[in-house]
Parts: C-alpha cells; structure tokens; sequence
C-alpha cells in the first residue's frame, strides 16, 4: 500500500504581506495501491504572483523540493510526480500516473 499524507505548508512573507494568502491541500492520509494514479490537490489564494511548490518528506528525512512553478500554466515534472500552475483555477494539483511503494512519504504544498 501507498501513503500519500497531505498537509499544508505556506511560507513566511514580508510584514504586510501575508493578508489572504494561504495554500489549502488535501487533508489526511491518501492510501493507494501500487500502480494506481495519486492526485493531491492543492489551491492557493494570493494577490500577488506567487511561486508554487510541492516538497516530499520521506521517513527519517528532512523535506526536498519535488516541483515548483511560478508562470501561468507552467507544467513542471521530476520522477514521474507532475503538476500545473493553473492561474484560473489557482490550483497546483501533484499527480503521479502509476505509484510506487517508495513513493510514500509527507507531500507539501506551499507557496511564495
């Protein structure tokens, strides 16, 4: 079984600039199989033009970067996890099209 456990990150921000801006991502524990599709889903709410990311905490370890965006419908992809700044929707979901048992881990989203 996987474990894909969400939770939400935001990074610090200049004094005045932190009002109404957030990141949102799925909440608890994402159990999966091998080989079935994963998708995390993370929204943001900004005034500003933001960066995105996702970072991955596996067990013992700190967290790394997986993936950042910061243009418009950027795509961005590293190790089969892929994800696309959709300014519209203001979302950054993390998919992963086929999982794997090394794959489980903490997924962050946040944003600058």
């Amino acid at each position: 079984q996987i474990y894909a456990q969400g939770d939400t990150g935001l990074f610090s921000f200049s004094p005045g600039q932190t009002h109404g801006d957030s990141v949102t991502q799925t909440e608890g524990p994402v159990t999966l199989s091998e080989e079935e599709s994963l998708i995390i889903n993370c929204t943001y709410s900004t005034t500003g033009s933001p960066t995105l990311f996702w970072y991955v905490q596996y067990p013992g370890e700190g967290p790394q970067l997986l993936l950042k965006a910061f243009r418009d419908q950027e795509k961005t992809s590293h190790k089969g996890f892929e994800a696309t700044l959709q300014s519209k929707s203001t979302s950054f979901h993390l998919k992963k099209a086929s999982v794997q048992a090394s794959d489980s881990a903490v997924y962050y989203c946040a944003m600058s």
